[in-house]
């Protein structure tokens, strides 16, 4: 699959994580796509509950990505807007903006912060303060680093313009609330920010110095949110990788023109809804799961030739 590159500028990091400048991330489509089954959100428009409609969710997802990014540029390597995105109307187009803020986040947080495994703060939402919950004054997403067991906190943002200064500097406020998670202290508090230049997809993060604000505290996360649309592919279009496994760890969708495959250790878990020994499972297989080409959870998404092609129509599903 052909290489993408995302330009990016980071901000008031602490050395030992990153370095504060502007570079560019090479990605490529099954990174993408990864990243939007797996960014541990509930569902995207509140829209669909658990069991067989998780399916419709992880391809709503992938739609979504579909309908409103392609590959251009003199080297065909810059994801830009599609003009279908260009004419949707200000809430859709806010809607998809904001899906687009998570995804760019948990793919940078997986990439540059060895955290990959994301929860959406609406997962945490029976914890909270009823206040806070129907309020905004809260970060979107945590993420919990792999190898260290550290937890970020992260205010995710969707624009579809250059961010001006001072919103860079408000991109830090939501974040800055959430202190722990099950009982761990946040490392880092990050404010980020995805938007489109010249129609090309950014993204600039910044991690600013805790403040004295009031604080927010989430309980032991359920892990459920973040595998059950891929648990649930399996069940409803798994194919078995091979003759040797029992159990399905390959799913094909061919109307989106992609494949979805799981370990077949992680997928045993899944199969049996144990979300909890799924994510164990693959943090002490990590590394095993990298060599053998898998994402760090435990999945691998592929994306057909079909993604290197400008977008022309709506996918039907």
């Amino acid at each position: 699959m052909s290489g993408l590159f995302l330009d990016y500028e980071s901000e008031g990091f602490p050395p030992p994580f990153l370095p504060n400048t502007q570079r560019r991330l090479n990605v490529t489509w099954d990174e993408i796509l990864w990243a939007a089954l797996t960014v541990g959100r509930p569902n995207v428009f509140h829209v669909f509950q658990h069991g067989s409609a998780s399916v419709h969710e992880a391809m709503f997802r992938w739609s979504m990505v579909r309908m409103a990014l392609q590959q251009r540029g003199v080297r065909n390597q810059r994801l830009v807007r599609t003009e279908l995105f260009r004419q949707m109307d200000p809430t859709e187009k806010g809607a998809v903006n904001y899906f687009f803020g998570l995804l760019t986040c948990k793919l940078f947080s997986a990439r540059l912060l060895d955290a990959p495994w994301s929860l959406h703060l609406d997962v945490f939402r029976p914890a909270l303060n009823p206040r806070l919950t129907r309020g905004r004054s809260r970060p979107d997403m945590v993420a919990e680093c792999a190898s260290t067991g550290q937890w970020h906190a992260f205010e995710c943002k969707g624009r579809a313009s250059i961010p001006s200064n001072s919103e860079k500097q408000n991109a830090k406020a939501q974040a800055l609330r959430l202190v722990s998670v099950n009982g761990i202290p946040c490392t880092l508090h990050i404010g980020a920010i995805t938007f489109f230049r010249n129609d090309a997809l950014q993204f600039y993060w910044r991690d600013p110095e805790p403040t004295g604000r009031e604080r927010i505290e989430i309980p032991k996360p359920d892990w459920r949110q973040y595998y059950e649309p891929c648990a649930q592919l399996l069940r409803h279009r798994g194919l078995r990788e091979s003759v040797g496994h029992e159990l399905p760890t390959f799913a094909r969708i061919e109307e989106l023109d992609l494949s979805l495959e799981i370990h077949p250790i992680i997928a045993s878990a899944l199969l049996a809804s144990d979300w909890e020994g799924a994510r164990d499972a693959a943090r002490v297989s990590r590394e095993a799961l990298v060599a053998a080409g898998f994402q760090m959870d435990g999945m691998l998404v592929k994306a057909g030739p079909s993604w290197l092609e400008r977008f022309d129509a709506v996918v039907e599903i």
